[in-house]
């Protein structure tokens, strides 16, 4: 069994319900904020009619610790166009943070530490037992592939999102996890 903590975000109970059985996808994101107090001010900032915000479903800091924001139960906003089927997974990680989409700052350096690796594989297991049809993994930057102009010269396009960026293990996490990795 997997270690995690339940901390809903306020307007949980504002999120579509669905069931177990609707979740085909696990959505490996990056925070891209400097640690997980600020992962969770985004969280909680409202940003839909709906009264809900953008958030993953787990987010896991640099030691391993899991914290479980969005029931797996429920569709959070967390990637474009699959939110309905999937499930985010946030890991802690500074990526471009603060200048996202500076046009010289789109190299993501901070590795990922094996606490936080591993604390992903026992997750990723856990929710193959919870979610009978959870057959795939992806990248956020595999699936939004949009680009957008530079904050700080419009002329030049940057990726939207680049999580969770070139340091992200995939060859240790797809061969453990036992899911397919998809990609746009």
């Amino acid at each position: 069994m997997c270690a995690i903590t339940d901390q809903p975000l306020p307007y949980v109970d504002r999120l579509p319900e669905r069931p177990a059985e609707a979740v085909t996808l696990a959505v490996i994101h990056c925070t891209e904020l400097p640690d997980l107090a600020t992962a969770r001010e985004y969280g909680e900032k409202v940003l839909y009619e709906s009264g809900a915000g953008n958030s993953g479903h787990y987010y896991i800091d640099r030691d391993g610790r899991i914290a479980c924001y969005v029931p797996g139960t429920r569709i959070a906003h967390h990637v474009r166009g699959r939110n309905a089927d999937s499930i985010g997974i946030e890991l802690v990680n500074r990526g471009r943070y603060p200048d996202w989409f500076a046009a010289g700052n789109q190299t993501m350096s901070e590795p990922y530490p094996p606490a936080q690796v591993e604390a992903l594989c026992r997750l990723l297991a856990q929710l193959r037992k919870d979610f009978p049809n959870l057959r795939a993994v992806a990248g956020h930057e595999d699936l939004d592939t949009a680009r957008v102009p530079a904050s700080d010269d419009p002329q030049v396009t940057v990726p939207r999102k680049l999580d969770p960026g070139p340091l992200f293990p995939w060859d240790a996490i797809v061969p453990a996890c036992g899911l397919e990795r998809i990609r746009a």
